[in-house]
């Protein structure tokens, strides 16, 4: 057991095991599904985890996760625009799955709530390891969320946005989704929500065969929120999976990313932007599994941290010796722009094969200050000029989708985030 155990439990750890109490029986779920939920909740009694845990040294949840805020089903969320135009977009509102079931040609739509109530999900359900906080929260208390299954080779047009969108209090959701064989498919995963809250939710995505996948998740939770999430992935034969992060909010977040590069040929590209402001603490966590031979991943994430906000992020790249030829490079660039501000970077390989390509590094530093008084000297003011060089060095990480509609709807987003803390 990895988790911090203790006698005596913190004011989150006892609200947790009560609510679980309180809940258990209106919870979704067959005998396995219970079993799951009870070992979850076995976990958390155990105390959450303390910097003392390696994957949590850096974020200390028993501290920062002081209180919880209480389930309130008479909350009422509503359903967002989706971040693409034209997407087909599946709602959670405030822990329940809703909205009308859309019909898309070789795409299968279920609500989780039913697959936890029949038993079919129960094997997907509980933490992996002794530190998977998150993945015991969340199987303890999940209610709802979607299952999507797309056929092999079909070919989205439109992309599918899944909504998880709170209105305060405490919700827990679950999105799985199952990638044919050479099927191509566009989801967007949005996470945002007004009032107080903590949320915790967990995607899971099986890619196919020669399969592709762009999966984009913009985080954009008020200042009074905790979220804490995780994305599980495992990559076939030479399949491609591109994962694009944004974080813009949130008092407390934890995001995981987990992906396993299984299939010979296979490709994982991450990017990631983290627009820290406030007095918030974001940390991004990603376990990077290299498992068969030819395979490749870049992984470039860009923060731009100022005011008292904290920033964390640990990559760490394992490259089993069945791996050879594996070209793995990651990177962490980092802007601050406040003397008060704060970021951690933690990259990491291990590496078992002895033919490969590896290689990390991260730089934190300021505003050049030759670039700012070129500009200032051309007559640009001092907040615009820092703005241009602010979004210039985020550029390279949105303008490597290559795809103009994702692009725009990003800058935009960036826009509006300058415009609050510029």
């Amino acid at each position: 057991m990895n988790m911090h155990a203790t006698s005596q439990r913190t004011l989150a750890e006892a609200s947790f095991v009560e609510a679980f109490g309180e809940r258990i029986s209106e919870l979704p779920g067959d005998a396995e599904v219970i079993v799951r939920r009870d070992e979850a909740i076995e976990m958390i009694k155990h105390g959450l985890p303390t910097r003392r845990v390696e994957a949590w040294h850096y974020t200390d949840l028993r501290r920062l996760l002081s209180t919880v805020s209480p389930f309130d089903s008479a909350l009422v969320a509503r359903q967002l625009e989706p971040v693409l135009s034209g997407s087909t977009v599946l709602p959670v509102l405030n822990g329940v799955a809703g909205g009308r079931m859309p019909e898309v040609d070789g795409v299968s739509f279920e609500q989780l709530s039913g697959k936890l109530a029949d038993g079919s999900f129960a094997r997907a359900l509980g933490p992996r390891g002794g530190d998977d906080a998150i993945g015991a929260l969340n199987t303890a208390f999940v209610a709802d969320g979607w299952f999507i299954d797309v056929a092999p080779g079909t070919a989205l047009e439109a992309p599918v946005e899944l909504q998880n969108v709170q209105a305060g209090g405490q919700t827990h959701v679950r999105f799985a989704v199952r990638v044919g064989a050479g099927a191509k498919v566009t989801i967007v995963e949005r996470q945002a929500g007004n009032g107080p809250s903590l949320a915790t939710s967990v995607s899971n995505l099986t890619v196919g065969e020669g399969a592709e996948v762009r999966w984009l998740v913009v985080q954009d939770q008020p200042d009074d929120a905790t979220l804490l999430t995780q994305f599980n992935a495992e990559v076939a034969k030479s399949a491609r999976l591109g994962l694009f992060l944004m974080n813009e909010g949130g008092k407390l977040v934890r995001q995981e990313v987990r992906v396993k590069v299984a299939g010979e040929d296979s490709d994982f590209q991450l990017r990631g932007i983290n627009l820290l402001a406030g007095s918030g603490h974001t940390d991004v966590t990603m376990v990077l599994d290299h498992a068969a031979p030819s395979t490749g991943s870049r992984e470039l994430i860009r923060n731009v941290v100022t005011d008292k906000a904290r920033g964390v992020f640990q990559g760490r790249i394992n490259v089993h010796q069945v791996a050879q030829k594996t070209d793995a490079k990651m990177a962490c660039n980092t802007l601050l722009l406040s003397d008060d501000a704060d970021f951690s970077a933690k990259p990491e390989l291990e590496i078992f094969a002895d033919d490969v390509a590896c290689g990390h590094g991260a730089t934190v530093t300021d505003i050049n200050a030759d670039h700012l008084f070129y500009l200032k000297a051309r007559g640009i003011d001092d907040k615009s000029a820092r703005g241009l060089l602010v979004k210039a060095f985020l550029a390279e990480a949105i303008e490597q989708l290559e795809d103009e509609a994702v692009i725009d709807a990003l800058e935009a987003r960036l826009d509006a985030w300058f415009a609050l803390h510029g």
